[in-house]
């Protein structure tokens, strides 16, 4: 309508809200019809709730960029958690039926893909306190690996080493020989640059303490000055 449109709240059981003109767009809408349809989805924020009159207010102008893209990223993984979960189901020949399973997943995880994403990570351990079958943790397992590429996240930091041997050169060349999983780009004597990856920030960080504190051991025993950004 000229002054706004009713719109169905597919998340709460189609429950009915309205959608003010001004909440369409940041600039005065001469035309509404130019920035929604009939029949097309979008996400909106609710901004006002009436429990006397049952009356729900909703706005598109009130969600930014990063909640939009935020909330399109939910609903895209609940599609792809259900439809992972099915196939579970399915390829384990399982007699509960979707609803039952979903129902316990949701229990323990804050929705069926999270689910998916810790068992690609973890294997059936994700899956503990979870009351189903083994068949269906199996299944759950193997198309979350199958299905789900594991993240991965890189960490860096500069160091600086300087060696007072005489064969200094190849003293940081021993100190810096640390490992294939670990990068170490030269910037210009006595800068280094190391970079590592991990599946997560909490692994990665560990593990670039770790090396950090093998390089300053080795530079303590070798006549050698070490210094990291990260120790400043």
């Amino acid at each position: 309508m000229p002054y706004g449109a009713f719109c169905v709240l597919t998340e709460y059981n189609n429950l009915e809200a309205f959608l003010h003109v001004s909440e369409v767009a940041p600039r005065w809408i001469k035309n509404i019809h130019e920035f929604i349809s009939e029949g097309q989805r979008y996400v909106m924020k609710v901004h006002r709730v009436d429990r006397e009159k049952s009356q729900v207010d909703v706005s598109i102008k009130r969600v930014s960029e990063e909640e939009k893209k935020l909330k399109l990223e939910m609903v895209q993984n609940e599609k792809r958690g259900t439809k992972l979960l099915e196939l579970a189901l399915e390829a384990a020949k399982a007699q509960p039926e979707m609803p039952a399973v979903r129902k316990e997943i949701e229990a323990h995880f804050d929705d069926v893909y999270t689910c998916f994403k810790e068992a690609s990570l973890k294997g059936e351990d994700a899956l503990k306190k979870l009351d189903i079958s083994k068949a269906i943790k199996a299944k759950i397992v193997e198309l979350a690996q199958k299905s789900i590429k594991k993240p991965v996240v890189e960490v860096d930091t500069v160091i600086s080493l300087v060696c007072y041997n005489p064969n200094g050169i190849d003293t940081i060349k021993e100190a810096l020989d640390i490992g294939e999983d670990v990068a170490i780009h030269y910037l210009g004597a006595p800068r280094y640059k190391l970079s590592l990856t991990a599946p997560d920030y909490k692994t990665a960080e560990k593990k670039l303490d770790a090396v950090l504190e093998k390089i300053s051991d080795f530079a303590h025993k070798n006549n050698c000055d070490f210094k990291s950004e990260r120790e400043t």
